[in-house]
């Protein structure tokens, strides 16, 4: 049987775009609506809009709930999209809280850069999978660590090997760090720092640069002292 004999659309393009109207209706409502009101606005069959309501609730799409009734029987169910998250403000949310929080520390501690580069290490330490006591880690293996770690950071780095740098085209915190380039820095210095010291890698960073060119940074390492 079809939609219109009570049962779900056994084409999954039609399902799909049954379901995202019934989704676009409640994301239009102003108030919750029930199974019989959206079934009359799309046409659909009672049926086959509590199939998709269903399908949106364990998506994590629309919340249901039960209609606040003083009359004796089987209260109606109800239905709400779920709001939108808006990436762009939750960013601008997080840039605001890093904006005072680098600000804070930068105007009253005496060294704000020490500081910073303390709080990077213990997080490179915490982000790195820590080896098993006395096992000495690879070069190669350490570094293809602290990639990983850098890249989900949203670093997208890169190892030049010749030169033992880390190349560093993309920094996702570039507006605070023009800023607030002696915190931010300090701490990103830190935690490469910490993360290969804690892998008890044969490598550490020396220095890092910052903005050799507009979108890039470098990270010299060298050789640790056994």
């Amino acid at each position: 049987m079809d939609a219109s004999g009570g049962t779900p659309e056994p084409d999954a393009a039609r399902a799909g775009l049954s379901r995202r109207r019934i989704l676009g209706l409640l994301r239009e409502s102003a108030r919750p609506l029930g199974v019989q009101e959206m079934a009359e606005r799309t046409g659909l069959h009672p049926n086959t809009v509590r199939f998709h309501l269903e399908r949106l609730v364990t998506e994590g799409l629309v919340s249901r709930s039960a209609e606040e009734r003083s009359e004796p029987g089987r209260p109606r169910l109800e239905f709400t999209a779920v709001p939108v998250p808006d990436p762009a403000r939750d960013r601008r949310n997080y840039q605001f809280l890093a904006e005072v929080l680098t600000g804070h520390l930068a105007g009253t501690v005496a060294d704000p850069a020490a500081t910073a580069r303390e709080a990077g290490r213990a997080w490179g330490r915490y982000l790195v999978d820590r080896p098993r006591p006395f096992q000495r880690v690879p070069e190669e293996t350490a570094l293809a660590q602290l990639l990983r770690i850098l890249d989900e950071i949203g670093f997208a780095p890169a190892l030049d090997p010749g030169d033992r740098r880390v190349r560093i085209p993309h920094c996702p915190f570039r507006e605070l760090a023009e800023s607030h380039r002696e915190v931010v820095c300090s701490i990103h210095l830190g935690l490469m720092g910490g993360a290969l010291a804690e892998m008890g890698a044969p490598v550490t960073v020396e220095r890092l640069i910052p903005f050799v060119e507009p979108s890039l940074c470098i990270a010299d390492l060298v050789a640790t002292d056994d």
